[in-house]
């Protein structure tokens, strides 16, 4: 009979993969024994597996380059980082090495910038695209940038009214994109998104403020889908819907030359994720492609913003079940030495799943349970997976120590979560640990940050 825990993940799924795989019933993530780095750190514990970070980004380029080789395709494509995904120093250094963009969304994402073209990880030459709506300093900071010899630093109009803010601190000329108001899916709580400017105005927009405005130049249109690239009707409508509008503007703008799709391809939360990332992006280019041949203008550069596929699946964390509580005769609760709210805020936030799985004991037989994090609130707890409604783990043995991992978490944890600061019944934040891989490829670990203490959470509140 197959009742291992084992068995039940290689019946369920093609396994193993690409980043899991078990060596004497111990989990192993990107080649690395998990085992090993708790044995080393202790849990609760995040770590960031580097390298991963870097083969997202080739992941992209070489999709979308081959995707225009395909269709001789005549722009050229740009990767850009959504620094909100995660704003990390280390997440930024790795980035870098790829010869990639940034987008910010804050006044205090440029400060960030300009540490980078200090240390010389970053050039004056590169993109910075910023998005959001800009209060005064936001704006001020983009100036400052501008003004400073940041030529491709594009602010992208979120309304009709940014426009005027910049001319008054502008020492000379300055491109600018402006950000498309897409529709939303239908059954989302609003219609058009609160971002950007509406289809219908863009043109007399254009008309009136822009085009015989010696300071300014248009260079990018940006549509952003919320809900991410995906083969739907409703993503391939506001994409061509989008390239339209960057064909009228082009008839009137020669100066225009780039189009930035927006939104994000999705990533693995769960071990039967399936989706093709090679047609998507040959789609993409074919259809804008397509339509301006149809309007008779040349194609755009291209720019994608991949926040949490840059970063997401570098990130894990791993806890230990520190007690079982049977609460009925249906529910065992296994306790984490942690908390899901505050640790992996998404889980509670907007129900995110997560991949689960256990670290030890795959030779062990299963059971259902239910996850419960160590705060007070009746919602601190974790249910079901992404590819079922429940958690299947080794039955608990109290003689033998249990870890589970929860995997691809890199993206928007820490910045939701508050890190470094006041955290739902002051349960502290966990140790951080960086994985990477030296110049003979052996695995290198380092620690990032401590576990929080009581100190710095008595001096946060005043005490």
């Amino acid at each position: 009979m197959k009742n291992k825990y084992l068995d039940l993940v290689e019946q369920s799924f093609d396994f193993p993969q690409e980043e899991f795989k078990v060596v004497d019933n111990e989990l192993y993530f990107h080649e690395v024994p998990l085992m090993d780095i708790i044995k080393q750190y202790g849990t609760p514990l995040k770590i960031s597996y580097l390298p991963k970070i870097s083969s997202q980004i080739q992941k992209a380029k070489i999709l979308f380059n081959v995707a225009m080789a395909k269709v001789d395709y005549q722009g050229d494509y740009n990767y850009a980082y959504c620094t909100k995904s995660s704003h990390f120093s280390f997440v930024l250094e790795e980035a870098l090495k790829n010869e990639i963009h940034l987008e910010t969304s804050s006044a205090f994402d440029i400060p960030i910038i300009e540490n980078l073209v200090e240390r010389g990880l970053y050039d004056k030459e590169h993109y910075i695209i910023c998005n959001g709506f800009k209060r005064p300093q936001y704006i001020e900071f983009i100036l400052g940038l501008i003004n400073n010899g940041f030529s491709n630093t594009i602010p992208m109009l979120d309304n009709i009214f940014e426009l005027d803010k910049y001319e008054a601190g502008l020492n000379g000329k300055m491109k600018i994109g402006i950000r498309i108001a897409s529709e939303e899916e239908p059954k989302f709580d609003f219609y058009t998104s609160r971002l950007g400017i509406r289809y219908n105005d863009i043109l007399p927009y254009y008309i009136d403020k822009i085009q015989n405005n010696p300071k300014f130049e248009l260079k990018m249109l940006h549509f952003f889908i919320n809900t991410g690239i995906k083969d739907t009707a409703y993503y391939w409508n506001e994409l061509q819907k989008s390239v339209s509008v960057y064909c009228d503007l082009k008839k009137i703008c020669p100066e225009l030359t780039a189009l930035n799709i927006g939104g994000g391809f999705p990533i693995k939360s769960s071990l039967d994720f399936t989706y093709d990332f090679e047609y998507m992006a040959e789609e993409i280019i074919a259809q804008i492609k397509s339509v301006c041949e149809r309007n008779e203008v040349p194609e755009p550069d291209i720019f994608t913003e991949f926040g949490s596929f840059t970063v997401g699946e570098s990130g894990a964390v791993l806890f230990s079940i520190i007690d079982q509580k049977r609460q009925n005769d249906r529910e065992n609760w296994n306790m984490i030495d942690s908390s899901f709210m505050n640790t992996l805020p998404d889980t509670w936030a907007t129900n995110q799943k997560f991949i689960l799985l256990a670290v030890n004991n795959w030779d062990a037989e299963y059971e259902r349970v239910f996850l419960g994090g160590l705060t007070c609130d009746s919602e601190d707890y974790y249910n079901n997976e992404g590819h079922t409604n429940a958690v299947f783990l080794p039955k608990f043995n109290d003689k033998e120590p249990q870890y589970i991992g929860m995997f691809h978490t890199g993206a928007y944890q820490e910045a939701i979560g508050g890190y470094g600061g006041i955290q739902h019944c002051l349960i502290p934040a966990p140790k951080h640990v960086l994985i990477d891989l030296d110049e003979n490829d052996e695995i290198t670990t380092k620690l990032f940050s401590k576990e929080q203490s009581y100190k710095s959470m008595l001096k946060i509140l005043g005490y």
